[in-house]
């Protein structure tokens, strides 16, 4: 889909780790065309059993754009805490100063946590909540605020989880929290149809993003209906698509792009 979003501006958050899905996001939307601004906080990262990105931020930054194709838009980079209210506007904004607008927002970021109902606490489901809801919100809230009305192309992707297709009891903060994010598609697409954005919702299934170990994988393959993990790439293709102007009407859906692992019994 080469050159099919030149001219288009999008914000793809949660471009952290080379192995994540928000790192293809972005290189397959600048590898058509649009200019992209990629939000991360790898202090996340480093807080978890998988670890922040060797090459640091910048680093990762850098190692996208030397990867894209001839003829792809620029990159640019903002690290932005999305617990911070003010910081879903500041990564909208950043997109407007340097690109001169904004047409899409992939809300790829994601706060992690392993918490069971017998160890979740107060304060990891509000900064679950935090991160995960009112960042993805407010960053709807302020694509709708500042992009000119009556412009083609407008989009916002949202990401759940499989909490609605089969239990995940390890990761209650997680799990509520992509919840909300599904719950509300419907609600957003509704109140943002009038401003000529589609606002749909992807449950990528399970992805090899560098955290499961080496049971998990053989575990998760072996229950896989295609005998493999998603991949980074699988998402990247139905992002591409949704945000493209051949998704134009599709709104107010969750789309399960999980290899069919949802239909396992």
């Amino acid at each position: 889909m080469a050159g099919t979003l030149r001219g288009r501006v999008a914000v793809v958050t949660g471009v952290s780790r080379r192995v994540g899905i928000g790192y293809a996001v972005a290189a397959r939307l600048a590898a058509a065309g649009a200019g992209v601004l990629v939000q991360s906080w790898e202090t996340h990262d480093a807080a978890q059993p998988w670890g922040a990105d060797p090459l640091g931020a910048a680093g990762v930054v850098e190692r996208l754009r030397a990867e894209l194709p001839a003829g792809s838009g620029e990159v640019e980079h903002l690290s932005a805490d999305l617990a911070d209210p003010a910081a879903p506007a500041a990564v909208v904004d950043a997109a407007v100063a340097r690109f001169g607008g904004v047409d899409i927002v992939v809300a790829v970021h994601a706060r992690s946590s392993m918490q069971d109902l017998f160890a979740v606490t107060a304060a990891e489901l509000d900064a679950s909540f935090a991160v995960n809801v009112r960042g993805s919100v407010l960053l709807a809230r302020r694509l709708a605020e500042v992009r000119e009305r009556g412009r083609p192309g407008g989009r916002v992707v949202l990401f759940t989880s499989g909490q609605h297709l089969g239990p995940m009891p390890s990761e209650i903060p997680y799990i509520v929290s992509k919840g909300a994010l599904q719950q509300v598609t419907a609600s957003l697409a509704a109140g943002l149809a009038p401003h000529g954005i589609t606002v749909n919702c992807v449950n990528p299934g399970p992805v090899d993003t560098g955290y499961a170990d080496d049971e998990a994988r053989a575990r998760v393959a072996a229950a896989a209906p295609f005998g493999r993990w998603g991949t980074p790439a699988d998402t990247a293709d139905l992002v591409e698509w949704l945000v493209s102007d051949a998704g134009q009407w599709v709104t107010g859906q969750t789309l399960v792009s999980d290899g069919g692992f949802s239909l396992r019994g």
